[in-house]
Formats: structure tokens, C-alpha cells, sequence
């Protein structure tokens, strides 16, 4: 049996097949198309042809995709939403989505702020508003299929949110996408609210892309794999909770990257460089998994909370256009070529000079026609060649959390055009494969579960409140399609909170273990 591992970029649409044994069976790179699922298809056939492996025997197709960040920044898409908010009156001074740029805020047909909520220790804030809360569904009935609900310290208790929602589906139906903020972001009203706001909006979005992911798939013969979709934790997640968090999905194309670099490289705790066609996303790899960032996250404009891999992102890719000023200075970036690198680069033929030709004229890479870059300046390519590696030393330094040397594991179709010798790390590896990390750490990834809650160590010891979430965590994870047997606790944490009564802590595990 075969997993069929399938990423979006940019620039390239990677496709890879994996046996049993988790060894690569074929992989292949074809340019993205503009609407998406012909760039999918066509990798499909090709990593297929590539392998000669029956259709019928791929038991699991795992999809990466950048469509719900591409709908969030492009503002395409978004589905209509209502917003509730349950915190007054000690919330309604800030309204929702007062921060939003006009363009975006338009999905919301309209939001209101009612009694309820809790105070930080768990204590009542107010009663919560029922009837307000139904005249508003009531008032949006017929405009909206998905709301967002949020409240004050939902994530203490989220009573008031799961009454909302239970009243929404009321008045709404059965088959309205009702997002609550207590199972999206963490701490901080405004930007859980945010975070919440865009996965109602995302909606129709997610429908979309998973209901035409396995269409597509069934239209080329694959009939018996189960579809799953890449989140940003570096874990695998179903459809059908696909649709319910979308946003889960943003930012997943870095964290496939880190995951398949680990796997790839066989390394547990590194820094990952993964060079594309446009852009190079830097990742650290601890314990096998992306480092959670610990900062509010901007998407599309909009401040948010929810969990997202810690990347640094910078505008040097494969395709990135290479300038040369009158005065004989050199810059590389940050606008790109890229799919169209094959037309418009000079090693393909083309007009403009990008960092794969010089990559191509310093020897570095065998790509194209070395011919038709010898008319580069040695002098030129050396410029271009110091930019692009200050570029990336400046972005690894600012990734690690120590002076000392660290291992660096560097994949991406792009990764010809970087040296080796990288300032700042003990050692640059590029493992076989490396040009599709991103397909492969979708189809290798595991399925994960994740228990988060305040807990005073006063009332429940610190070990039994571990324990006790340890095993929230493996049956979080055996829930979403782990084999039980196989799931780890692959992070743990307790932080000490100390605005809150009592010794209050933030405990947080995620366990992982092998698709069902």
C-alpha cells in the first residue's frame, strides 16, 4: 500500500509516493498552476507515471495546500459571517474587528456584544444573555451559514460559548458552520476573537479545496485512499475537521518542509532551511516537530493567537531577480520569477537574470544551459552570490536561540543556489530527496491530539493534573485517527501564571501517533 503525498507551493506543486516501509517510491515537482487543482493533477499523473504503482493500491493521500492563506491575503473567496461576542459590559469598548482593513471587514454582515462571560479565575462575569443571543441569530438568519462566537476567558470556562453555539445551530440549522474561540486560539480576547473570525470566514473555502481534492482524485483512479489535510503543527488532520478549522491549514507548507527534513535527515532537533521558487522559510525542528511560535501572529493584516509554527520567512528563492545598480552593486529580491522561471530565467532561455543563474555560473548547479549565463560578470555573480548568503545568515541568526553552532538541514527545489558553508552552523546537510521535503513531510506525518487548560496546583496536584492531561492528549489524538498504540506525548508544558489566584498554570500536552 502507498501514501501519496501532495504539497502547493508557490512556484512548484510537489507530489510524492511512499511505500510501506516509509521509503520514497517517486517524486516529481511541477509548476503551480493559476487555479491550483490543474498544478494538482498534473503532479498527480506525473509522480504516478514516474512510479507505475497501481491506483488502487495508495491507501492515504495527504494535501498541503496554501489556499486559505492565499483567501485570507487576497480577501477572495470569504464567506459572509455573523459575530457574536459574549463579555459585556466590560468588553464592549473595543468592537469587534476594530483594527481591520475595510476590505477584509466586509465579510462580517454584522456582530453584536452581549452579557456573560467569566472572570479570570473562573468566577462570573454576568448572566449570560440567552434571549439576546437568540433575537441576534434570529436577525442574521437567512444572510449568514457561519458565525464566530468568542467570550471573556472562554478558555478558563467555555460555558456561555457552547450555549451560544447550541442556540445557533437552533436558529441557524443543523448544518451551520459555527466557530467558537475556546477551540481556536489561547489567551487574549481580541486576537483569539480575530483568529475565530477568520476560520468562520474560511468556510466555504475549505469546502472547496477538500471537496474538490477528492473529486480530483477519484477523477484519476485513486478510489480507495482516505483523504487527509496537512495542518500547521506538522501533523495530519481529517476533512471532515478540515471544514470545521480551516485556519488550522495556514502556514502548513513550512511546517511539511520542517517534518520532511527531519525524516529525510534523520535529525531530531535542527534549524531547516527550505529554499523555494520565491521565498526561503527558516523553521526549527525540536523533537522531530515544528517549535510552536510564542508571539500573536499577523495573517492577511489581521492579529491573532492561534498556534502557528515559529518561521521566518525572506524574499530569496530560486527564482529571485538578480540587479545590478549603475554603480556596479548587486541586489537579489525580493520579486520573483516564480513559476515562470523555466520561460524567463537565462540558463532556460529566457531574459532575467535570477539567483538559479548565478547559482549556474559560479559552477554551483547544473541546471539548464550553462552556456547561456557565461556572459555573467565573475565579479557580478560573486556580489549577487555574498548578497544571497548575508540574506540567509542574517535569517538564521535571528532563529537561534544561542550563539553556538547549530545543524542545518537545507531542502527546497531552490537549495542549489546557497552554499554550504553557512555562517553560523555546525553543519549543512542535503539529503537525497530534498527538493520535495515539503510532499514528503505530508505524507509521513502523524496525527496529533492536543489538551490545553488553567489548572490551580492548590486544588489538583501538579502530577496528577499531567497525568490527567497526558491522557486527555493520547485520546484527543486516538480520536482524530491515531492508532493507539502508537501515540507519544511529544510536548509538555506547565507555565506558572502569575496574575491569577492560587498557583495557577497553563498546561499544555500534544501527543502524535501513526495513522489508522
Amino acid at each position: 500500500m502507498y501514501k501519496l503525498g501532495i504539497d502547493v507551493g508557490g512556484t512548484n506543486t510537489d507530489a510524492v509516493l511512499i511505500d510501506e516501509n516509509l521509503n520514497v517510491a517517486a517524486a516529481v515537482k511541477s509548476p503551480t498552476s493559476e487555479d491550483i487543482y490543474g498544478g494538482i493533477m498534473n503532479a498527480v499523473d506525473a509522480v504516478l507515471e514516474q512510479s507505475g504503482v497501481d491506483r488502487a493500491a495508495i491507501s492515504q493521500a495527504m494535501l498541503g495546500t496554501t489556499q486559505c492563506t492565499n483567501a485570507i491575503v487576497e480577501r477572495k473567496g470569504l464567506a459572509p459571517i455573523a459575530i457574536l461576542r459574549i463579555g459585556a459590559p466590560a468588553s464592549v469598548g473595543i468592537p469587534p474587528m476594530v483594527d481591520w482593513a475595510e476590505d477584509i471587514a466586509a465579510v462580517s454582515v454584522g456582530s453584536a456584544i452581549i452579557t456573560g462571560g467569566f472572570e479570570y479565575d473562573g468566577k462570573r462575569l454576568a448572566p449570560f444573555d440567552e434571549e439576546g443571543c437568540r433575537a441576534f441569530f434570529e436577525g442574521v438568519r437567512g444572510k449568514v451559514k457561519s458565525v464566530a462566537i468568542s467570550c471573556v476567558f472562554s478558555t478558563v470556562r467555555n460555558d456561555d460559548e457552547l450555549a451560544a453555539a447550541k442556540i445557533a445551530h437552533e436558529v441557524l440549522g443543523e448544518d451551520a458552520h459555527v466557530s467558537i474561540s475556546s477551540e481556536i486560539g489561547s489567551m487574549g480576547l481580541i486576537e483569539r476573537e480575530n483568529a475565530t473570525i477568520l476560520n468562520a470566514a474560511l468556510f466555504e473555502v475549505a469546502q472547496r479545496f477538500t471537496e474538490g481534492f477528492a473529486a480530483s482524485l477519484r477523477d484519476k483512479g485513486v478510489t480507495n485512499a482516505e483523504v487527509y489535510l496537512s495542518q500547521n503543527d506538522g501533523t495530519l488532520m481529517t476533512m471532515e475537521h478540515a471544514r470545521r478549522y480551516p485556519i488550522l491549514t495556514i502556514a502548513c507548507g513550512p511546517t511539511n518542509s520542517i517534518r520532511g527534513a527531519s525524516y529525510l535527515s534523520h535529525m531530531e532537533n535542527a534549524l531547516i532551511v527550505d529554499v523555494g521558487g520565491t521565498t526561503t522559510d527558516l523553521g526549527v525542528l525540536s523533537h522531530g516537530f515544528p517549535r510552536e511560535s510564542g508571539v500573536a501572529v499577523t495573517i492577511g493584516g489581521v492579529r491573532t493567537n492561534f498556534r502557528m509554527p515559529d518561521v521566518v520567512s525572506i524574499g530569496l528563492g530560486g527564482g529571485s531577480i538578480v540587479r545590478v545598480a549603475d554603480d556596479g552593486s548587486v541586489t537579489v529580491g525580493p520579486d520573483s520569477v516564480g513559476y515562470e522561471i523555466t520561460k524567463r530565467a537565462l540558463v532556460f532561455g529566457g531574459d532575467t537574470m535570477t539567483a538559479t543563474d548565478i547559482a549556474v555560473r559560479l559552477g554551483m548547479a547544473k541546471v539548464g544551459d550553462p552556456a547561456l549565463v557565461e556572459s555573467i560578470p565573475q565579479e557580478t555573480a560573486e556580489r549577487a552570490m555574498a548578497e544571497m548568503r548575508q540574506l540567509v545568515e542574517d535569517a538564521i541568526d535571528v532563529m537561534k536561540v544561542s550563539s553556538d553552532p547549530i545543524d542545518t538541514v537545507l531542502v527546497g527545489g531552490g537549495a542549489i543556489v546557497l552554499p554550504r558553508d553557512l555562517t553560523g552552523t555546525a553543519q549543512v546537510v542535503t539529503p537525497e530527496h530534498a527538493g520535495c521535503a515539503n510532499a514528503i513531510g505530508s505524507a509521513i506525518s502523524k496525527v496529533s491530539g492536543v489538551y490545553e487548560a488553567l489548572v490551580d496546583y492548590d486544588k489538583v496536584p501538579r502530577d496528577e493534573a499531567l497525568a490527567q492531561a497526558r491522557t486527555a492528549a493520547i485520546e484527543a489524538a486516538v480520536e482524530a485517527g491515531a492508532i493507539r498504540d502508537t501515540v507519544e506525548i511529544i510536548d509538555a508544558e506547565d507555565v506558572p501564571l502569575q496574575y491569577y489566584p492560587g498557583h495557577t498554570n497553563r498546561v499544555k500536552v500534544k501527543a502524535a501517533g501513526d495513522l489508522a
